[in-house]
């Protein structure tokens, strides 16, 4: 499996992860998840996480 290029994110890959982690770990809603980020002073979008 090819690996997935974090060359072209705005946000660095352990946000990204941490993002996927929260939506599929504990089945939150895209908008639950971008409050969650918020907490922790990553300022993004639901929709953001969605792409």
């Amino acid at each position: 499996m090819a690996r997935i290029s974090p060359n072209r994110h705005r946000f660095p890959p352990i946000v990204i992860q941490y993002a996927f982690w929260l939506y599929f770990r504990f089945t939150l809603g895209l908008r639950d998840v971008e409050d969650m980020l918020a907490h922790r002073g990553v300022d993004v979008s639901y929709e953001t996480v969605r792409a």
